[in-house]
């Protein structure tokens, strides 16, 4: 197998053999590696990129030797979803200033585009025999999922328009589903892999559903290229009922409420497993090798994680055993052991297997444990709002306060190790991360609940919950800061300008700061973001994007800023900062500003590490802890 570990601060690859369960260092890049996978020939993949994200896949040998580029004739780009088959056969996604290309071939040859579109999209998979492609758009789309054949023709469109949609990925070879044979899988399905690139566990990306959506330009086929690869012909279009061997795409569609998972297949198109469904956002992959068809299923519940295997043919749903807490990533065997990555809020994230297998990637450090947590529940117009409190426990209450808020928007706080939480406490601050509405994991009404306008909608949850932790002596009024990363800055910006009475210090990593620059200078998928947030782009709708942008409100900030940009950041562009920062200096508002020289997700742990101690000194002026005591702290709860 192959992972992504820490090497002296930053992200680089390894590789490690179940076998004789011995591993080696793959990558040593000055600013990290993130991205690999692995062949059935045992060929390591990895994405070298510049500190602008941009780059290609190299390929290197399980056991060592030379590097080289991986495919000739892909472009420079952004990763946008690697998809392995047998035979070397390989299909990449990358995302140029031109749009997206799909290229087809064969490890170490010279690719075909097959596909070229400006609208966002990700390559989600190859179906084994490489007659088939599956494509994800925005879920909420009119093109969800596009299926193309080897030379681009397209085959089926699953919209998203009434029932979000999400591709999950084609299945693995010779399995049985009611009594049928379905089509080989993807080698990178295999129990040797990782988590392949294309197919992520980050759950469905989904978005507030606008009825006024504008409808995808249509997709663009193969354009022309020196001289063909020999590849599957296009895949036949059955008659009705199913074909032996036809390809079998995993989806997850949205229905009524909940998250329902299904097949589609070119004879039947979507089929839904009613037996199979989930009220909060839930992701799945298929199990490897021969066999019963069986999927593993990874659903995010208020915070936390649970695992599934549901048996297709069975039609049987049985649940995981894992630790509480939540599942960062989680891979099944061909044998049905399950190997997934383990946290919660004071344990950093380790690799677990349920059979108790060894896995790479261990060690006997512990961090020093700094506090108590628990859970508040904040009653809210839409529901009761989660809140994660991480109080010190060598301190009197009430603390000095700081909301640690999350990205996204499509994302959560979960019970998961978070350094910031532990130096956070560690210094003397109560810490609360709230998943305001508009966070995943609660249900999609929840998550679509934007009742009150786009970044205001979750500045009020701040509010209330900030209002509770005052009341229960939690917190110290006087003392409370704002502390956000990306769509966490953004809203921390927002609350700050809108509620400049509430806060005494704010902190904001790579923000959304100027909401009208940053789509001007932003990427194609974060442009269909905003153009579904806003209900428009800029031009089309330009209250909307001045309402909702804290550049707006910037003068209008009474306490100190720290604001922390990045100038290769692609999803938070600095011209946008640069914007704010200007808006900020017009109107005399107090700030601090730092630039790093990075990416939006640096791999290099201390440009991290630079960020929090800075942080952390300029929190402590704003918002002084109090003195440490010797006795624990009279607040109970769960370490």
């Amino acid at each position: 197998m192959v992972y992504t570990g820490d090497a002296d601060g930053r992200c680089e690859i390894f590789t490690w053999d179940r076998s004789t369960e011995s591993g080696r260092q793959l990558t040593d890049r000055p600013h990290g590696t993130l991205l690999c996978a692995i062949d059935e020939d045992e060929a390591v993949w990895w994405f070298d990129e510049d500190r602008g994200g941009s780059g290609g896949w190299r390929t290197q040998d399980f056991h060592g030797g030379p590097d080289r580029p991986a495919l000739a004739g892909v472009p420079y780009g952004r990763p946008a979803g690697l998809a392995l088959a047998a035979g070397g056969l390989v299909a990449v996604g990358i995302r140029s200033p031109e749009g997206l290309g799909i290229h087809l071939g064969r490890r170490g040859g010279t690719a075909v585009r097959v596909l070229h579109t400006t609208e966002s999209g990700t390559l989600c998979d190859l179906a084994p025999d490489g007659r088939l492609l599956a494509v994800s758009g925005p879920a909420y789309s009119a093109r969800a999922v596009t299926l193309l054949s080897s030379d681009g023709t397209v085959v089926a469109v699953l919209s998203g328009t009434g029932e979000r949609t999400w591709a999950l990925g084609f299945a693995p070879p010779l399995a049985s589903f009611s009594g049928r044979a379905l089509s080989p899988g993807s080698a990178s399905w295999s129990d040797r892999a990782p988590l392949p690139v294309s197919a992520s566990w980050s759950g469905p990306p989904p978005l507030p559903g606008s009825a006024s959506l504008p409808r995808p330009a249509p997709l663009r086929g193969p354009t022309s290229q020196a001289g063909p690869i020999p590849l599957p012909g296009p895949i036949p279009l059955p008659g009705p009922g199913p074909m032996p061997g036809e390809p079998v795409l995993l989806v997850m569609r949205e229905r009524a409420g909940r998250y329902h998972l299904g097949t589609w297949t070119p004879g039947r198109g979507v089929e839904l497993l009613p037996w199979c469904s989930f009220d909060t956002e839930t992701t799945a992959r298929w199990y490897p090798g021969p066999g019963p068809a069986r999927v593993l299923l990874r659903q995010d519940r208020h915070g936390r994680s649970r695992l599934f295997t549901a048996d297709l043919e069975r039609r049987e749903l049985t649940p995981v055993h894992t630790p509480e807490g939540s599942i960062l990533d989680a891979s099944p065997a061909a044998d049905g052991d399950v190997h997934f990555i383990w946290t919660d809020a004071v344990s950093p994230p380790r690799a677990l297997s349920s059979s108790g297998a060894s896995l790479p990637g261990q060690s006997a450090w512990r961090p020093p444990r700094f506090g108590h947590r628990q859970d508040l529940w904040t009653p809210g117009p839409d529901g009761p709002v989660h809140t994660f409190v991480t109080t010190p426990a060598d301190r009197p209450a009430p603390h000095p306060l700081v909301l640690l808020v999350h990205g996204g928007p499509a994302d959560h706080d979960r019970d998961a190790y978070d350094p910031q939480v532990q130096a956070l406490v560690g210094s003397g601050y109560a810490v609360a991360r709230v998943n305001y509405r508009g966070s995943t994991g609660y249900g999609p009404h929840w998550r679509s609940a934007y009742s009150e306008g786009v970044g205001h909608t979750q500045v009020a949850d701040l509010v209330r919950a900030r209002a509770e932790l005052l009341e229960r002596g939690i917190g110290r009024e006087g003392a409370v800061g704002l502390y956000g990363t990306s769509w966490g800055g953004y809203l921390t910006l927002l609350a700050m300008g809108t509620r400049p009475d509430l806060w005494n210090a704010g902190v904001a990593v790579k923000p959304l700061a100027d909401c009208t620059t940053a789509f001007r200078h932003s990427t194609p998928a974060l442009q269909a973001l905003d153009t579904a947030l806003f209900g428009g782009t800029p031009d089309e709708v330009p209250e909307a994007y001045a309402h909702a942008s804290p550049s707006s409100y910037a003068a209008a900030i009474r306490c100190p800023l720290l604001v922390v940009a990045a100038r290769q950041d692609a999803k938070c562009p600095p011209e946008q900062i640069e914007a704010y920062v200007a808006a900020l200096r017009a109107g005399g508002v107090e700030h601090e500003l730092m630039w790093l020289d990075s990416g939006h997700d640096g791999y290099d742990g201390a440009d991290h590490l630079a960020v929090i101690r800075k942080a952390l000194r300029f929190l402590g002026r704003g918002l002084p802890p109090a003195p440490v005591r010797a006795e624990p702290s009279p607040h109970p709860g769960r370490r």
